[in-house]
């Protein structure tokens, strides 16, 4: 998948010297956990071909049709105001600092990250991977694009990095695959795309990175949030991150963030898309596949991260990441 940029279209393989290329040029490392013999020159990780439509120097749109022949994995660290993916065919797994989520076909993410805090994605093999992927890229001065309406839109990424998860509604999945299968000119193309890709973001964008363009909000500040209060929230979230296997209540959460617990509920769910404790269960998870791949025992990594019994942390193990623990334990 190439993220957060494109490739030039192609229907070549793509040969592990090729990613490595690609990766240099657009700030991503890609790594290659089971590539064929080393010793050979260059050894074909996916073949296929990518597609990309810049509808205007901040918004691109890129679709990736590939056979996977080896598995591998990417860290994009170059900044990106929002990256949207849709999974059309196949299988992947994405995470961002601790958060991390199997998806497959008719699931989509939006993520804002920066270089110090990479978006990570790992493509199982083999597979037929077919991903569609909208690109905000940065504008100088502005997290603004002009469709053609001739009216800016205001895009204010979080001040910090955001994995939101979502499911494409089956209406304009249909309509996405309709687009791929048109053979209109090129400036056609480009004019549905630039609908589709609206209509995504529109779907995929949390609400609180919307603004409108006549309000001189600060750039980044979500909508209804004073300065003080997303101060607050960012103090909770690196706290709920950092020390996620505490026992938290909503009614000390919110003594501690000056709110009442209505208040902290409304403004966290508005800053980052997801509610307190949908965030604390993926913080949760995230340590608890680590304390795995160290070799934890499936009921000792349970009872470490608040799990009272190991067959409702196995059940919402595999919701998240697609596989069971022991399985993790298992490949390491």
């Amino acid at each position: 998948m190439a993220t957060p940029d494109s490739i030039a279209p192609s229907c070549e393989p793509l040969s592990t010297h090729d990613l490595l290329a690609i990766g240099q040029r657009f700030g991503i490392d890609y790594r290659f956990p089971e590539a064929p013999d080393r010793a050979q020159s260059a050894p074909y990780i996916a073949r296929g071909r990518v597609m990309d439509v810049e509808i205007d120097p901040t918004l691109r749109v890129t679709h990736s049709d590939l056979d996977v022949l080896h598995p591998y994995a990417s860290t994009s660290r170059r900044a990106a105001p929002w990256f949207l993916s849709v999974i059309l065919e196949g299988r992947i797994q994405v995470g961002l600092g601790r958060q991390s989520f199997q998806l497959q076909a008719g699931d989509a993410f939006s993520a804002h990250f920066n270089e110090q805090t990479g978006l990570d994605v790992f493509q199982p093999a083999p597979q037929r991977l077919r991903i569609l992927n909208v690109s905000i890229l940065a504008s100088s001065g502005s997290h603004s694009f002009l469709p053609a309406t001739g009216s800016p839109i205001k895009v204010a990424p979080p001040s910090a990095p955001v994995l939101h998860t979502w499911q494409v509604p089956p209406l304009l999945r249909h309509s996405l695959e309709a687009a791929l299968a048109s053979n209109w000119p090129a400036e056609r193309q480009r004019l549905l795309w630039q609908g589709l890709a609206l209509q995504l973001l529109a779907h995929g964008l949390p609400d609180a990175c919307l603004e409108p363009s006549d309000e001189g909000q600060a750039v980044g500040q979500p909508l209804g949030l004073s300065h003080r209060d997303h101060q607050r929230l960012e103090r909770l979230r690196q706290q709920l991150e950092e020390h996620p296997c505490q026992a938290y209540r909503l009614e000390q959460l919110a003594r501690n963030a000056a709110m009442s617990p209505s208040s902290l509920r409304s403004k966290f769910q508005r800053c980052y898309g997801c509610s307190i404790f949908d965030y604390l269960r993926r913080c949760r998870l995230a340590q608890a596949q680590a304390y795995l791949r160290k070799g934890y025992s499936v009921q000792q990594t349970a009872h470490a991260c608040g799990y009272q019994h190991a067959t409702n942390f196995a059940t919402a193990f595999k919701r998240a990441f697609g596989i069971a623990p022991h399985e993790v334990l298992n490949r390491h």
